[in-house]
């Protein structure tokens, strides 16, 4: 029986998969060959609305979960022999709930997590990747977080919510830096 891995990708409100950290995320996996499926949401507010409001914040989580589980329902998580979930922003936290909630079992490739995604992450699950400067997750709260949970907790300086700084030189190379990580992370 051939060996068959999956990649799903949970975006975030603002962040497709076509910008990219998960265009690139998804190149790779696609490199090691790994069956690609990505969810996508439609939320009534943008991230500008929902930021700072925990109960918008909370409706466009529950939105969203119904529609990844919508999107996802006929896949038979049995059928392969690795699973990984790649989320970016709010996307981490439903791949996370998600996870939790099937049962599905997946590692977790977790891009500018928000702070709510460390409710639902598991224990020694992936890996988070994480702006020094992203206003929706501080740092201290991100490395405890992820201490907590044994997940190592990559850090890019200076990098705001989309991983990005100021000089599109500096972004270029934690580009690189990222998809390094990335593409060893799917490689092991």
């Amino acid at each position: 029986m051939s060996k068959k891995d999956l990649m799903v990708i949970f975006p975030g409100m603002g962040y497709n998969s076509s910008r990219p950290i998960l265009y690139y995320t998804r190149k790779l996996a696609q490199k090691y060959g790994y069956e690609i499926r990505e969810v996508s949401f439609e939320l009534p507010e943008k991230a500008s609305a929902v930021k700072g409001n925990p109960e918008k914040m909370l409706e466009a989580f529950n939105i969203a979960l119904s529609q990844a589980k919508e999107q996802l329902k006929d896949i038979d998580y049995a059928a392969y022999d690795r699973i990984i979930f790649a989320g970016k922003s709010i996307g981490t936290a439903i791949a996370a709930e998600y996870d939790r909630q099937e049962n599905v079992n997946a590692e977790h490739i977790v891009f500018t997590p928000v702070a709510q995604t460390f409710k639902y992450l598991r224990k020694e699950c992936g890996i988070v990747i994480h702006g020094t400067s992203d206003p929706w997750c501080d740092t201290p709260f991100a490395d405890e977080k992820c201490g907590e949970l044994g997940i190592e907790c990559i850090k890019i300086a200076n990098a705001n919510h989309s991983l990005e700084t100021d000089s599109v030189q500096t972004d270029l190379g934690n580009l690189a830096c990222i998809m390094k990580n990335v593409e060893d992370f799917i490689n092991t």
